[in-house]
């Protein structure tokens, strides 16, 4: 239930971020540009609903732009000041539109501000039920295995019997099909069955585990094979989620596999 509930805030905060850049885009592409990126600091947020236009961030000035950054990204608050009023200077056009944009956009702020509190709430509830599992551990040692993509595989997949890796690969919908019309037959192609929230928990595993350098090594492997990046991808996500089978059949944790050099 939880893990569902912070998949809907996840959603709804994307959905208003895209909303925010897409009215700044409107009234002003240049504020966008330095705005849009940084939604997800709350620097921002706050300086969009306080000066949701590019009259209002005129009329309160650079000093106070500045104050209402520096209380809340200490660090880039000179940086993202000076680019705001650079973008400003950039336009003088004032677009037809900009008054209405100025009464959504600060409680589209808003909105999104609340919403990643109460993710940030969920989570904490999510991280502290996962830690308490006996199978945290085991888990959390697999590289890119977070709290969020161990819950997933403890609710997905724990508790179930599976004959093989190939089956919970299969269930994970990780397994290439071929697709068949007739007499014509097309090469092998991800699945579109399976347990869809699974796939997708451990597709953003396998990419965030590219900076791992074993599973780099065989997502390399898999482009030198003129495979494109998402075919490379999810054939990393079944290589890890076999890797997942045998830790879990076997209770083990993970460990780098020791690479054997000539003397």
């Amino acid at each position: 239930m939880l893990c569902g509930y912070d998949d809907d805030l996840a959603k709804q905060a994307i959905a208003t971020s895209n909303r925010i850049r897409g009215l700044l885009t409107q009234i002003h592409p240049g504020l966008e540009t330095v705005i849009g990126p940084h939604l997800d600091h709350p620097a921002m947020l706050a300086l969009v609903a306080k000066y949701p236009t590019p009259q209002s961030l005129r009329h309160a000035g650079k000093r106070r732009v500045e104050t209402l950054l520096r209380n809340q990204a200490p660090r880039a608050w000179k940086r993202w000041a000076a680019a705001i009023f650079t973008a400003l200077d950039g336009q003088t056009v004032v677009v037809s539109g900009t008054d209405a944009a100025g009464l959504v956009l600060p409680q589209l702020a808003t909105s999104l501000a609340q919403t990643r509190q109460s993710r940030d709430e969920v989570f904490a509830r999510i991280e502290g039920l996962v830690q308490a599992h006996p199978l945290f551990g085991l888990l959390t040692s697999m590289p890119a295995v977070g709290v969020r993509t161990a819950a997933r595989i403890l609710t997905e997949v724990v508790g179930k019997d599976f004959e093989s890796a190939g089956h919970l690969a299969s269930y994970a919908g990780l397994v290439p099909v071929t697709w068949r019309s007739g007499t014509s037959i097309r090469g092998d192609h991800s699945s579109r069955r399976g347990n869809k929230v699974l796939k997708r928990a451990l597709f953003l595993s396998a990419f965030v585990a590219l900076k791992d350098p074993l599973s780099r090594a065989y997502y390399d492997k898999k482009r030198a094979e003129h495979k494109k990046h998402n075919q490379a991808l999810i054939a990393l996500a079944r290589r890890r989620c076999n890797v997942l089978y045998a830790m879990l059949r076997d209770g083990a944790y993970f460990h780098t596999p020791e690479v054997a050099t000539a003397a």
